[in-house]
């Protein structure tokens, strides 16, 4: 006989009591609310304040690779100085019996030279006397006042997706002019003084204008226009110094007239040292230039045309305007850094190599400075500091002038190639995408 009201359970096991069957249901709707419920994320501990630190400066940033730029560019100098040596070479023939020769006198010759480069460019702890303390830091001064115009000259025109290889031609231009007005009108000196550098500022303004309008107009690519414009500034410079009315008539090589001391730029420190204001006047235009492109509206049009001129021109900008003025401003600029080399301390008057190299100095400027303008300004000071350390390395440690611009090139190299040196150093990939944005689109 079956029971009529049996009790639900499995047909293989025994009936389950009604404790049981409540004791399950309590499970089955625990079980459902901890399914339902949320995960809740497991705390991590938060990392220390210097951990942070850590974590941020061994990452591929712009500030960690330029500075590990510069360290590998030193360690292939030590190399090249150490090559350079013969008598260092010399102890590396019986280095496996006597190894402490090889590395005692390449350490030597390595440390005294970049010493020397150290008391050359910033301070020499063994110098007694006002002039002989400052005479470094002044040197550098003075050879970074011009590159500061010359690298901003190339910078902006990148910004605005241009490539200024004529930055030497302009700023020989700048020179010329700067010279004549010099010594060729009878001002008063701070008058004189202005006439000269807006001289100067228009002779550079005018060959950027050149090789702007053709870009804009015919579509001329700009590096090739600026290139040959280099040439004919060169050669006009050769040209003009030997007139009548610019030569010096008291000499029978290629000198121009002296400039009048009422056109010459002010000294800082003194007669005896040669910086003058022209460094002040640098970081004066380099606050206007980082102003112009960060603020002005001029500045917008700017980069958004280095950016995409296409895009630029449909939202109404004119991209034929902003590739004259890019250039025009450019080239004020580079003309500007030219007068400093004859209305400063470098020469009061006109040679065929008074300009040197600033122009193309500019470019490396420009690029270790990643074409902001105040990188342009540090990177401007790093090359003054080389460029008047290597004149007592030269002098003291017998090394050649010429391995301070490998040492230059070198640091190009390495900047330009910030994937090589993240890859040596084994640097952390997080914020690498920020240096591939630094350089313009137009080249």
């Amino acid at each position: 006989m079956t029971d009529p009201n049996p009790v639900s359970g499995s047909p293989d096991k025994e009936p389950a009591t009604e404790a049981q069957a409540a004791q399950d249901e309590a499970g089955n709707t625990d079980r459902g609310a901890t399914m339902t419920a949320p995960k809740q994320p497991t705390e991590q501990p938060r990392p220390t304040l210097g951990r942070l630190f850590l974590d941020n400066l061994w990452a591929a940033n712009t500030f960690t690779v330029t500075v590990l730029a510069l360290v590998l560019a030193m360690l292939f100098g030590a190399v090249l100085i150490i090559v350079s040596d013969p008598e260092v070479l010399a102890t590396y023939s019986y280095i496996t019996a006597r190894p402490g020769d090889a590395i005692s006198s390449s350490w030597t010759v390595v440390s005294e030279a970049y010493a020397n480069l150290f008391k050359g460019a910033v301070f020499d702890p063994e110098a007694s006397g006002f002039q002989a303390v400052l005479s470094p830091i002044s040197e550098t001064l003075t050879y970074t006042a011009p590159l500061v115009f010359t690298g901003l000259s190339v910078a902006l025109a990148f910004r605005g997706g241009l490539f200024n290889i004529g930055a030497q031609g302009q700023a020989t231009m700048g020179v010329i002019l700067a010279a004549v007005a010099g010594f060729a009108l009878p001002l008063p000196p701070v008058v004189h003084l202005l006439v000269a550098l807006i001289a100067g500022a228009v002779g550079g303004a005018v060959w950027g204008f050149i090789p702007g309008i053709l870009k804009a107009r015919t579509g001329a690519h700009e590096v090739i226009n600026t290139i040959m414009l280099n040439y004919v500034a060169v050669y006009f410079l050769s040209w003009v110094i030997i007139q009548n009315g610019v030569q010096n008539p008291d000499r029978s090589d290629a000198i121009s007239k002296p400039v009048d001391s009422s056109a010459q730029l002010p000294r800082l420190l003194g007669d005896d040292l040669r910086v003058h204001t022209g460094i002040l006047l640098a970081v004066l235009v380099t606050w206007f230039v980082a102003w112009l492109l960060n603020r002005s509206t001029l500045g917008f049009e700017l980069r958004a045309v280095g950016a995409n001129p296409d895009a630029a021109r449909t939202a109404g900008i004119s991209v034929t305007r902003t590739y004259v003025l890019i250039m025009v401003i450019s080239g004020l600029l580079a003309g500007l850094g030219g007068s400093q080399m004859v209305l400063g301390s470098t020469a009061n008057a006109l040679t065929p190599l008074v300009i040197a190299q600033i122009g193309f100095d500019g470019i490396l400027v420009a690029l270790l400075g990643r074409v902001k303008p105040w990188g342009v300004l540090l990177a401007a000071l790093l090359f003054g500091a080389l460029q008047a350390g290597g004149n007592r390395m030269q002098s003291y440690s017998g090394i050649s002038l010429e391995l301070v611009t490998v040492l230059q090139a070198l640091i190009v190299i390495f900047i330009a190639a910030p994937a090589l040196v993240k890859a040596i150093f084994q640097l952390r990939a997080a914020r690498a995408a920020r240096l591939q944005t630094s350089l313009a689109k137009g080249w």
